[in-house]
């Protein structure tokens, strides 16, 4: 008997109960089904591998193509996260940057939009282990791959991953490009990985916001745990380095109204609108290559309560005199640990920077007051004397599910004393 389905010949064959003499009587009767590809020459009913990563230390990495076509050139990270893959495709201070995903299955809960954390995808692209190949969750709008796709964002699959973060782990990030064009050879691939670098460029005017406008939205009801709910109202000038929605979303749920204004917006013009404080958001790239937004944290430290995260961490540290470097592979993901020191709760946190702020470097009265247990690394800071606060991780993310959230609180409370210390 003999079907066709789909390119493919099947037959099914019916044998004795012995498989020659000196075969082991088998019972009942065995059938065997034979599988012939009956496509065309050449053709494969599956996907066969159609891109390569090839990195800066000259490995080549074949694998299948998602989302969008072409060739593109990035560094190479990975993130330790086990979901959230939407909030990290919209997340700018991935721009620039080829996220490796450890966790080997993705695609399975689809795209919605109601997680992004930006109007788009900033990232140079996605390397993951395995594609889902259908999804299921019930706010699904659309397949990854479509998603992707339509924002000429490229993915690959079919990848070990676990090998490129081993090698990243033990060489530190990599410049790689991703490429589905066969005309380039991989020696011109490599050359190109080899002839770009992401230390010193200015990767924030390219995901800052062109105008100043006002954000209103709060945390939708279904997802609010603040049961104490917004207070005394304050005014805050957040400077978009890259900013996060849910940063925005959390201090509207405190209470705070919010003007947003680009990373070159000058101080002088935030000083003008008389904040009650003001944010320095998180960001892409190396904050040695953004001078001019150093400058602009100079002018307004001492002046207005202010909170920087993550970028702005990062850019407050050097405007205290202190100094930042690369770290081997960085910090990407939704559970690093974090302590507290004034208070010695551990916190789980989500984090995604490649540069890190050296305390040895800062002045005389500024205090660390977080630290991430992997490595050591500063985590946060304090200047009581200017009132300054900063984290190097994302208070707004919720993998604790909410350790981090206090921090807005904390920053509402430096802008209540203030307020009452000028009265």
């Amino acid at each position: 008997m003999a079907t066709k389905a789909l390119g493919f010949s099947v037959t099914l064959n019916d044998f004795s109960n012995r498989f020659g003499s000196n075969s082991r009587p088998i019972s009942p009767k065995v059938r065997v089904f034979t599988l012939t590809c009956s496509a065309g020459k050449g053709e494969r009913p599956w996907k066969t591998s159609d891109a390569r990563l090839v990195l800066a230390d000259g490995s080549i990495w074949n694998a299948k193509s998602f989302g969008a076509s072409g060739t593109q050139v990035g560094e190479v990270v990975f993130n330790t996260s086990l979901t959230g893959y939407q909030e990290i495709l919209t997340d700018p201070s991935y721009a620039g940057q080829f996220v490796l995903m450890t966790n080997p299955h993705i695609g399975n809960t689809g795209v919605n939009f109601d997680d992004e954390e930006s109007t788009q995808c900033f990232l140079a692209g996605l390397v993951i282990r395995s594609l889902s190949i259908s999804t299921s969750n019930w706010r699904c709008a659309e397949t990854l791959g479509d998603y992707l796709a339509e924002r000429n964002i490229m993915g690959i699959y079919d990848v070990d991953t676990r090998a490129i973060t081993r090698r990243l782990r033990q060489d530190g990030s990599l410049v790689g490009v991703l490429s589905t064009d066969n005309s380039k050879s991989d020696g011109e691939l490599l050359q190109m990985s080899r002839s770009w670098d992401i230390v010193g460029i200015d990767l924030i005017s390219g995901v800052s916001c062109k105008s100043p406008h006002e954000w209103v939205d709060k945390t939708k009801q279904d997802w609010e745990f603040n049961s104490k709910g917004p207070g005394e109202i304050f005014h805050i000038v957040a400077y978009d380095f890259g900013i996060k929605h849910n940063i925005l979303r959390r201090l509207a749920s405190y209470g705070c109204k919010i003007t947003v204004v680009p990373s070159t917006w000058p101080a002088s013009e935030t000083l003008k609108l008389n904040p009650d404080g003001v944010l320095f958001s998180n960001g892409p790239g190396d904050p040695s290559a953004v001078p001019y937004a150093v400058e602009t944290v100079k002018n307004i430290l001492g002046k207005v309560p202010v909170f920087g995260i993550c970028m702005g961490h990062q850019l407050l540290g050097q405007a205290l005199g202190g100094k930042t470097f690369k770290m081997k592979f960085g910090h990407h993901g939704g559970n690093h640990p974090v302590r507290n020191l004034r208070t010695g709760h551990v916190e789980i946190s989500a984090q995604n920077h490649n540069y890190a702020v050296d305390p040895a470097t800062l002045p005389e009265g500024v205090e660390v007051t977080h630290i991430n247990l992997n490595d050591g690394s500063c985590a946060g800071l304090a200047f009581p004397a200017q009132r300054i606060m900063s984290l190097q991780y994302h208070p707004e993310a919720s993998p604790g599910p909410h350790d981090s959230d206090y921090a807005f609180r904390e920053f509402v409370e430096l802008m209540k004393r203030e307020n009452v210390h000028s009265a």
